[in-house]
């Protein structure tokens, strides 16, 4: 009796490729790394620790360069290699080369941040939290199954919390804290019930698997089966701010540490972005015309609710910056959006997801930019209020060029070419997907969304109220200027770096 089941013991077990899932797993490494050596270490050794995050998410970073050589898979299904829980493909790599280098230049922006902060941010738990949450986030986009994919998500949100309220004795901190995550885990909750509906159809887990059984469902279950389509896209559209989604943006990013502000514009929206695409592509692509519509209306609504939001934030009140640019991210997300609606509404819906990927990248380089702009100015001025950037050119003229710069990269204007060439792209897929009215609504709150950006951009070289505050540039601080600027201005010489992947096959 036992001589039978030997070999299919034996067939169960698999090799795990090493390589391929090194990138999240050292970041995870490293995480635990510096929570241990935190407990060693004393006070004026504690800036070390941040050091050793920023080395740590670098050669994360570099460890996908060894895997752009093929498509890698493992934890599969015995005799079926198409069906893994984990697969580091082109898309893959992209999305972890975007989350890890944004995660990279949120701990260039930490480390002057923690070293301000009258020791109200403890530097160990910090680094551990945000080491924790990059690992999750350069999971994500590698599952290839659902319960991988809910609990990278979770694995990147749960120490989100935590970050956004980690200033001990802040108020506005905790409260932010709170309604992020009390809206979160409404919002996951409701993704694990859509998840539940769709087992319950198709009796898998695995996106390629959901794919091919879901076209299949009995009559009796369709029902059931769009109703799982559509609880499962809540989570991922609430990580990308979507509207309704939204109402915890500002708020949160207004209370977090300005530094987890950035992270959560950038590698909060990746994680949201790529668990949609992965959905909806992937694992629902028969169902198009189940959750192309609605993310079509929620990229309209989205980017309306945004920009308008922005625009009440008027330079001459004394409206926060980094409020104004929590309102754009909302914009943003609108943008973001429109290609992975249009992907329903084609032969291939794959086709058009490398213009949400060309935006994103685009997006992550110049969003950081402002980011670290707003963290330097944050130092001489505590409350980053849009008013304390006025005459920003005379006192750090530089700076403020590249602050304009980057402004005008997120309006999609000139010098900042890279913007306008991903805003086209993006226009382009909803024509050519037959969503013209979709187009339209963009282009309108283009429009609107230069109002503020050239108003903002306008008062950094107005003549200043009193005398100019010169602002002094930490080294870590520094490089987080220095390789966005360089970044930006890359990609608006050969735009083409980013833009050939709207016409990529990704999958």
């Amino acid at each position: 009796m036992s001589s039978p089941a030997q070999p299919v013991a034996a067939n169960l077990v698999q090799s795990v490729d090493w390589l391929a899932i090194a990138p999240p797993t050292l970041a995870a490494v490293v995480a635990l790394a510096v929570l241990v050596a935190d407990l060693f270490l004393d006070a004026r050794r504690k800036p070390l620790l941040g050091w050793a995050a920023v080395t740590g998410l670098a050669a994360c970073a570099l460890l996908l360069l060894p895997l752009l050589d093929g498509d890698r898979a493992t934890f599969c299904l015995t005799g079926d290699t198409h069906a893994c829980s984990y697969s580091a493909d082109r898309f893959t790599l992209v999305v972890q080369f975007l989350v890890l280098g944004g995660a990279l230049l949120t701990a260039l922006l930490s480390v002057t941040a923690l070293k301000d902060a009258d020791r109200r941010l403890p530097d160990g738990e910090y680094w551990f939290l945000l080491l924790s949450s990059a690992a999750g986030a350069a999971l994500l986009p590698a599952a290839r199954d659902l319960a991988t994919l809910i609990v990278a998500l979770e694995v990147a949100s749960l120490p989100a919390f935590a970050l956004v309220g980690i200033r001990h004795g802040d108020k506005r901190s905790s409260e932010a804290a709170l309604k992020f995550f009390l809206s979160s885990v409404t919002a996951t909750a409701v993704s694990l019930m859509g998840v539940s509906f769709v087992y319950a159809c198709t009796g898998t887990l695995y996106l390629t698997r959901i794919a091919d059984r879901v076209q299949h469902v009995d009559g009796q279950f369709h029902t059931l089966a769009q109703t799982g389509v559509v609880l499962t896209l809540v989570g991922f559209a609430f990580k990308t701010a979507a509207v309704p989604f939204h109402f915890w943006v500002p708020d949160t990013y207004v209370g977090a540490p300005l530094p987890i502000a950035a992270y959560l514009s950038v590698v909060g929206k990746a994680v949201g972005f790529t668990g949609l695409i992965l959905v909806t592509v992937v694992a629902f692509p028969s169902y198009g015309d189940v959750w192309g519509p609605a993310l079509a209306v929620l990229a309209a609504l989205t980017m309306t609710v945004g920009n308008v939001g922005a625009l009440r934030q008027r330079a001459t009140r004394a409206y926060s910056a980094v409020r104004l640019l929590a309102w754009s991210s909302v914009g943003q997300a609108g943008y973001l959006l429109v290609p992975i609606a249009s992907a329903a509404y084609t032969d291939d819906p794959a086709d058009t997801i490398g213009s949400t990927l060309a935006y994103a990248l685009m997006y992550a380089a110049v969003n950081l930019g402002a980011f670290a702009v707003a963290a330097l100015v944050g130092r001489a001025h505590t409350a980053n209020r849009l008013a304390d950037y006025r005459g920003l050119a005379a006192a750090n003229p530089l700076t403020a060029l590249l602050l304009a710069f980057f402004l005008l990269c997120l309006a999609g204007l000139p010098p900042g070419v890279v913007g306008l060439f991903a805003k086209v792209t993006v226009f382009s897929a909803a024509v050519d997907a037959g969503l013209g009215w979709l187009a339209v609504v963009m282009a309108v709150n283009v429009v609107i969304a230069l109002y503020y950006y050239l108003q903002w951009t306008a008062l950094l070289f107005r003549t200043p109220e009193g005398e100019p505050v010169k602002h002094r540039l930490p080294l870590p601080l520094t490089a987080a200027v220095t390789l966005t600027g360089a970044l930006g201005v890359v990609l608006s010489g050969a735009p083409q770096l980013v833009l050939r992947f709207a016409d990529a096959t990704l999958f």
